[in-house]
Order: C-alpha cells, then structure tokens, then sequence
C-alpha cells in the first residue's frame, strides 16, 4: 500500500468536508454571490506568490537533479503562466492588477502561506512534499467532483471546475503523489508521522482558505 493510500481516508474526510461547505457547493451550482469569490480571487494571488517561493526552496532541497528540474519548471511556470491565467481570470470580476496586488494577506492567508514556506524552510524536502500536496490533491479533486455534479450556471465557475478538473491539473496532481509516495518508501516510520500531520494541516489549511473567502475574514484591528 502507498503512502497516498494510507492516507486516503483522512485526505477523502477533508474533501468531504470542502465539498460540503456553503462557499464550494454554491460554486459548483453556479449561485455562489460575486463578493465572497471575489474575495477568494484576491487572496489567492497572494498565497501563489508565497506558493511559488515553496517550489524555489524545495528545488533547492531536491534530492536529485530530475527532481530539481521539476521544481524548477513549476517554479517559472507559477510565476509566468498561472499568475498571468489568474490576473486574467480576476479580470472577469472586476478586478485589475493594481487590486491583486494591494491584497492584504487575511488572517488565513497569512498562516497556511507561513506555515508552508517555514516547513519547506526548515524542513526536509519530505516535509515540503507533504505539505504541498494538499493544494493540488484538494483543488482537483474538488473540481473533478463537482465536474461530475454538473454543469454550474455561472460559466465563470465552471471555467474554475473545468481548470481544476481537467487533464493538465489531474497529471500534475498525480506527479505530486507519486512523489510523495516514492518519498515515503525509504522514509522512518517517524518521517512517514511527520508527513502525515503536515498533510492534515495543509489540508485543514485548504478547507479554512475556502472558508475565510466565505466569511470575508478580515483583521479586527
């Protein structure tokens, strides 16, 4: 059995639970208000730049060339081609380029992003496999379940289930995996311990991230 197996329950409880937030099921019907997207629009700008700086210090911790390589190409793809898709994208709703940028990190945004960079920081390039793994297990598999609920109304959203759903995000969902999966192989049952509860916090991350967009989380002071 995989690592990805193994931890295949915990991974499906935190999906459910995505899935089954009132943000999220909106989407996926196409009734979901502007005001709480937009808000998770702007935010994710601000957590790709952090996300980027997670494939910089795992290129760096990269146990073999190939690996680096990867890293690398994810590194320059995120900064040129996915933050160009999502200024775009923003664009959609009414949001320019100037608004992207003076985002403020929420509360939420802030502490999944310094959770991510600081495991990739100080830990194992494990560690960094770990942690990173939930972004893109959780994004496709919302988007290829709410592919197969249905087509949304809005068309804007199912461009965003469509992007997450499609074969491009599932192969490269699937690389990280196997990544993750050949990274555990050799690993200490310790190591494997380790990876499993940054996985859940990143996870329980991702879910939060959904939510704050929900609430529009702001700073109280």
């Amino acid at each position: 059995m995989t690592f990805t197996d193994e931890i295949r329950e915990e991974a499906d409880r935190m999906w459910e639970a995505i899935l089954d937030h009132p943000m999220v099921r909106e989407l996926g019907q196409g009734t979901l208000d502007e005001a709480p997207f937009r808000y998770w629009v702007r935010q994710d700008y601000v957590y790709l730049i952090e996300y980027s700086r997670l494939f910089a210090l795992g290129a760096s911790k990269a146990p073999t060339l190939d690996h680096m390589g990867t890293f690398a190409d994810l590194l320059e793809s995120t900064v040129t081609v996915e933050m160009d898709l999502h200024r775009s994208y923003a664009e959609e709703f009414g949001i320019g380029e100037a608004e992207l940028e003076a985002t403020t990190p929420s509360p939420t945004t802030r502490a999944y992003t310094d959770f991510l960079v600081r495991t990739a920081a100080l830990g194992t390039f494990g560690d960094t496999v770990a942690a990173l793994l939930p972004c893109m297990w959780g994004f496709n598999e919302t988007g290829t379940r709410l592919a197969a609920s249905g087509e949304s109304d809005d068309e804007r959203y199912a461009t965003w289930i469509d992007m997450y759903s499609g074969e491009e995000f599932t192969e490269l969902t699937d690389w990280c995996k196997g990544l993750m999966n050949d990274v555990a192989t050799n690993a200490t049952e310790s190591d494997r311990e380790r990876y499993r509860e940054l996985f859940v916090t990143s996870a329980r991350y991702e879910y939060r991230f959904w939510d704050a967009a929900w609430r529009q989380e702001a700073w109280e002071v």
